[in-house]
């Protein structure tokens, strides 16, 4: 069975920083408290040190005078992390996880285990940006090399999500993205056409998951009467291409995989660019597999 996977590039350093959306804030937060149990850590103090470290005061009722329980206040700082200080607010969340797991809550023989459905709360809301929480508490990148078919369409689903957010995370931004179309392209000509071994060259890789799902390239000569959406399809095709060429060549491994002269709100634009695509692909694939 062929299947596809990111290079270790992304999944080495984008490990370091673990997401955060409005369903990660709700089952961490949910992992805290204990009012319906005896008291458990992490304590009030405990947060105190993980919000100090995150740098996230700013969202802390408990630094504005209120007095809250344990869940209300994380969901609060996390909330207050997305709209206002998103990447310190992932910094807290791998503080937090990383306290749970020392203080035993996921082990079930512990006095402080959070508890079977909150820690399948948290697994779930991970696996939908593609990261997985193991049983023992570690958050890693989501595995592709082992799935296939619908849950590798999924997989992907969730590293386009965070592509088009233009991720911060230094492999993310400056090697995922081309990474990842590729991994989205060849994903599409197994799904439709069996084909494993993909070609290396990116444009006629991209290109054939184009024509696979009926959209157009620029090699398509544009017709009189087409709709306006086969031109947006030529001009991702493009784009995408483009942002290809942006690729420092040498910049494999732990090199710099971006053009020295590419800026880092650039190389954020390029990974949206390709998000924007992926989820294209992704979401026509569906379409065409009836999912």
């Amino acid at each position: 069975m062929a299947v596809v996977a990111l290079g270790p590039r992304g999944d080495t350093a984008m490990s370091h920083k673990p997401p955060l959306t409005d369903s990660i804030a709700f089952a961490l937060a949910r992992m805290v408290g204990d009012a319906q149990s005896e008291r458990r850590d992490p304590s009030h103090s405990d947060i105190d040190f993980c919000i100090a470290q995150s740098h996230l005061s700013g969202g802390d009722p408990k630094s504005q005078g209120q007095t809250v329980g344990k869940t209300k206040r994380v969901r609060a700082v996390l909330m207050w992390a997305i709209e206002n200080s998103f990447e310190n607010g992932r910094c807290f969340v791998g503080q937090l996880v990383t306290h749970i797991r020392s203080c035993g809550g996921f082990r079930p023989d512990s006095p402080n285990f959070v508890g079977a459905e909150a820690v399948k709360g948290l697994r779930e809301a991970m696996a939908a940006e593609g990261f997985a929480l193991t049983s023992d508490g570690e958050i890693q990148t989501a595995a592709l090399d082992s799935l296939s078919g619908t849950e590798l369409t999924e997989a992907l689903a969730a590293y386009v999500r965070r592509a088009q957010r233009g991720s911060d995370d230094a492999a993310l931004v400056v090697g995922t993205g081309k990474d990842l179309l590729e991994a989205v392209a060849a994903h599409v000509l197994l799904e439709v056409y069996n084909k494993s071994g993909p070609p290396h060259d990116f444009p006629t890789l991209l290109g054939q998951a184009f024509v696979a799902l009926g959209l157009k390239t620029s090699a398509d000569t544009a017709a009189t009467g087409d709709p306006p959406q086969h031109r947006l399809q030529r001009a991702l095709y493009d784009a995408a291409c483009a942002v290809n060429m942006l690729r420092n060549k040498q910049g494999t491994g732990h090199g710099h995989p971006w053009l020295p002269s590419i800026t880092t709100e650039e190389a954020r634009h390029a990974t949206q660019v390709m998000g924007i695509v992926g989820d294209m692909l992704l979401r026509t694939l569906k379409q065409m597999k009836g999912l």
